[in-house]
């Protein structure tokens, strides 16, 4: 899911970046020597951190073997064991970003929006960049056997980097509390590289990369975070955006079966969403094939292996983004594959196959008002009605269309940003698509989820309505991080990775989710912050969405 941030957030969004990068070939100023450093020991060789007073940090460790090569396009392959002592000072590199231009329309109408992708990554790009980060308190060691949160960034599966949050916000607030965690932050391929689908893909079992490189990495945290102080039966994994569906995939990956990786989940805006099988993005794989030269080949995913970088990079830099006129219907998303993910992920939460761990999942209000923003020049019902079926249900009924128009209806008043009124509306139909976009992605999934499992594993589920005065965005899809990273929501995190249960001493009781009451902590602007709603609003509505979803996967 995407980045597209208004001012306020992109201030925010600089706070969150790690302060602390270091220019290449500088050691710590703090590190007169290595006997200064902090250190682990990874299988033989020393791994030099370094100390920023409460933390000790450890960046751009490799948890597998670089991706590039011959290695391009396939599954993710395990690190040799360690055997060179190395510094572990610097971000390793991002992975490959798609570049994105916003559409010159919105631009305009909306003061915030920015011109190209706003990930604001801090270390450049790179094929070889399946590295973490790790952020843990300065007095833990091998045996303190402390909880592990892992951040799964989000970006659309199109762009994003660990190193552009920091994870000592995380860390010095749990050891405030007196709840200490370790934070570990994960890089995973993206785009055309860490998406690729196709039959071609399928029949090579190479499908979404991008959650098998996430799993990877959490098998490298079960086997080496107890040289930080970690405790491998105490992992959570948390996500935001394309993050939070990448936890929706893995409670579903495998049928279920987790693996003894995890044993939480934290989704903020990002469920288990209704996509469909890994050949509806062959039209995609052709494009790259033909843009790279492979069109005669006759292994055209070999040939993808061999392009060189740049022609590969140029190649997925054309392909649709999450500006381009699809918006959320994106070209480089996980799939069913067959494999890691065997069925349409809401017809796998329906068959119980679903890893049996407490969940938190969450949205913002006005989830879809910033993927509307592509779409201005649909202007009339029959427009609206023709984009749907195009990239959403192809395979709906034209009476399946009508219905879905009649719960969403052209009316200011019922969209979104929602209870707004007439303010907001950019064009005729900007306020309706909203309303749809951020419930066929976000609300409905989310809502099915809980509905689904919540009577089977203890769930907690929050609102975000702050911001609401925004224009034109309201309470827009990632104004929620704000909460995670530096408000409430962080304190709730920090209780969920320690005791299973986000409740604690001096926080707004967060009753569990349930069918018969189903509650959410609604986080609002104003004198009262944090309260308790219900999730009841546009039942109907989303009802319908789940059961065309179910029946048309997108």
């Amino acid at each position: 899911m995407p980045r597209i941030l208004p001012n306020l957030l992109l201030v925010i969004a600089a706070h969150l970046q790690l302060s602390q990068a270091l220019p290449a070939g500088t050691p710590p100023a703090a590190a007169s020597s290595t006997v200064d450093l902090p250190t682990v020991r990874l299988d033989n060789a020393t791994v030099y951190g370094w100390n920023a007073v409460t933390v000790n940090e450890f960046l751009g460790i490799p948890y597998a073997l670089p991706p590039s090569g011959d290695r391009r396009l396939r599954l993710p392959q395990p690190n040799d064991p360690y055997t060179t002592d190395f510094a572990a000072w610097y971000f390793g590199a991002s992975c490959p970003q798609q570049d994105s231009t916003a559409p010159s329309a919105p631009a305009a109408a909306v003061p915030g929006l920015p011109s190209s992708n706003a990930t604001g990554q801090a270390a450049a790009d790179d094929e070889d960049c399946l590295n973490l980060n790790i952020v843990v308190p300065a007095d833990a060691k091998p045996g303190s056997n402390l909880p592990v949160v892992i951040w799964i960034y989000g970006g659309s599966f199109q762009s994003g980097s660990a190193s552009f949050y920091d994870g000592k916000l995380i860390v010095d607030r749990s050891i405030q509390m007196g709840e200490p965690v370790i934070y570990v932050g994960i890089n995973y391929r993206l785009s055309a590289l860490g998406f690729l689908a196709s039959k071609e893909v399928k029949a090579a079992g190479v499908g979404n990369l991008g959650l098998q490189d996430q799993r990877q990495a959490f098998r490298w945290v079960q086997k080496y975070i107890g040289a930080f102080g970690g405790d491998p039966k105490k992992v959570t994994i948390w996500g935001e955006s394309a993050g939070a569906v990448s936890v929706g995939f893995h409670l579903v990956a495998n049928n279920g079966n987790n693996e003894g990786l995890f044993r939480a989940g934290f989704m903020q805006s990002g469920s288990p969403v209704p996509v469909g099988d890994i050949t509806n993005g062959q039209q995609y794989y052709d494009f790259m094939v033909a843009q790279t030269g492979c069109s005669s080949a006759s292994d055209t995913l070999e040939c993808l292996r061999g392009v060189p970088y740049a022609a590969f990079k140029a190649a997925l830099d054309q392909s649709p983004g999450i500006y381009a006129y699809q918006s959320l219907s994106l070209a480089w998303r996980p799939r069913v594959d067959g494999i890691f993910i065997t069925d349409v992920p809401q017809k796998l939460v329906q068959a119980g196959k679903v890893a049996n761990v407490p969940i938190i999942t969450g949205d913002c209000d006005d989830e879809g008002t910033v993927f509307a923003l592509s779409t201005f020049n649909i202007t009339t019902d029959a427009q609206f009605k023709a984009y749907v079926k195009q990239y959403f249900f192809p395979t709906a009924s034209s009476s399946d269309l009508d219905r879905l128009l009649w719960y969403y209806p052209n009316d200011l008043r019922a969209g979104s940003p929602y209870d707004t009124g007439f303010l907001g509306g950019l064009t005729q139909q900007y306020k309706r698509i909203a309303s749809f976009m951020g419930d066929v992605a976000f609300q409905a999934p989310r809502r099915f989820l809980l509905q689904q499992r919540s009577q089977k594993q203890n769930s907690w589920s929050y609102l975000s309505k702050r911001f609401k005065s925004t224009p034109a965005y309201g309470s827009w899809h990632g104004s929620d991080l704000v909460n995670s990273w530096a408000g409430e929501l962080l304190d709730y995190l920090v209780n969920f990775a320690n005791n299973l249960d986000p409740n604690g001493k001096t926080q707004v009781p967060w009753p569990k989710y349930n069918n018969w009451s189903p509650l959410l902590l609604t986080f609002l602007d104003g004198p009262l912050p944090v309260t308790v709603t219900r999730d009841d609003y546009r039942d109907d509505a989303m009802d319908y969405l789940t059961d065309v979803s179910l029946r048309n996967p997108w």
